[in-house]
């Protein structure tokens, strides 16, 4: 299979290394404006790179766009005019959304959104664990200080320095989406929100968002890019049930209500980091999500999380004024 990697930023690179250590067998190739990412990539993972699509003439199977999120509408409408199989990265507006789902149908290709979390081994258990008959109360928070985000760069130099796609949004489009999965639908939000910080940004640094679903479970969901300390904190209860997980594989708990202990719990997957991202940050996740979308491009799966179902979660994130 040969693949392409549009933006050879910090998603691009992680998205290049773990096809790779995946697949030896695919070829890939890279994309980007920037002379010194081609440049990088070249040198560390020996792949051709180009400046532009228009530079690649040989016929590609699928593309990975990963570049910054208000350039996805129009990329992804080439890719699939090229008639590549496309996998996206977080989009967190919804530029497009009818007319390249109306596209990939009439190209009869594969167009496939990333949604990390639904992959995570964590949130799969949590999943398993939320029963249908118990109503259930969650309480957590995200944050982590936005120029910590990509110590690397200057924070108003990438996408979440936009008001449109901002730091805030983007945890929320990371989040939403498992919690909608796991709790049930979203029926109603509710938030308030302002600027704490000397942030140089023109977007609310942090949100206290209520969440009612429409099983009626319901939520506190606290996000910011404000916290000094990155936090992750999940604690969700029902009569009987208490579940806590602290963003890490090794933080879920659960407690054991015949020995009245909070009893840490063992999951299957071997965690794995890449040094100098946060340790909330696991690859695991990212894999299993590479790994469903060449699934689903050799039709032997599904897509967990689509366009249309986060064109309502960006509608949610938009009532909130994100």
């Amino acid at each position: 299979m040969k693949i392409v990697v549009i933006g050879l930023g910090s998603m691009g690179k992680r998205r290049i290394r773990l096809i790779k250590e995946m697949y030896p067998e695919f070829q890939i190739a890279g994309i980007d404006g920037r002379e010194d990412r081609r440049n990088e990539a070249i040198s560390k993972h020996g792949i051709t790179c180009y400046e532009t699509i228009t530079d690649i003439k040989e016929k590609m199977d699928c593309a990975f766009v990963c570049t910054s999120p208000l350039s996805h509408a129009d990329i992804i409408t080439e890719c699939l005019d090229k008639g590549w199989h496309v996998f996206t990265e977080i989009n967190l507006v919804a530029d497009r959304y009818a007319d390249n789902i109306r596209l990939a149908q009439e190209k009869n290709r594969i167009l496939f959104l990333s949604s990390t979390f639904l992959y995570r081994e964590e949130i799969n258990y949590i999943r398993s664990k939320i029963e249908k008959e118990k109503k259930w109360n969650y309480i957590y928070h995200v944050g982590q200080y936005l120029p910590t985000w990509h110590p690397w760069e200057n924070y108003k130099d990438f996408f979440v320095g936009n008001e449109r796609t901002n730091g805030c949004r983007e945890l929320m489009a990371i989040e939403f989406p498992w919690l909608a999965e796991t709790f049930g639908e979203i029926a109603s939000v509710n938030a308030v929100s302002d600027k704490m910080s000397d942030l140089d940004i023109g977007y609310s640094d942090n949100y206290m968002i209520q969440i009612r679903h429409e099983n009626g479970n319901k939520g506190v969901v606290i996000v910011d890019v404000v916290s000094p300390v990155a936090v992750r904190k999940l604690e969700a209860y029902a009569e009987n049930v208490y579940l806590s997980w602290g963003g890490t594989p090794d933080s879920l708990s659960e407690f054991d209500t015949k020995e009245e202990l909070l009893k840490s719990v063992a999951l299957d997957e071997k965690e794995e980091h890449e040094q100098g991202y946060s340790r909330f940050i696991v690859e695991n996740a990212y894999k299993n999500e590479i790994q469903a979308f060449f699934e689903t491009v050799v039709g032997h799966r599904q897509p967990s999380y689509g366009f249309a179902e986060d064109k309502k979660i960006l509608e949610i994130i938009d009532s909130l004024g994100a």
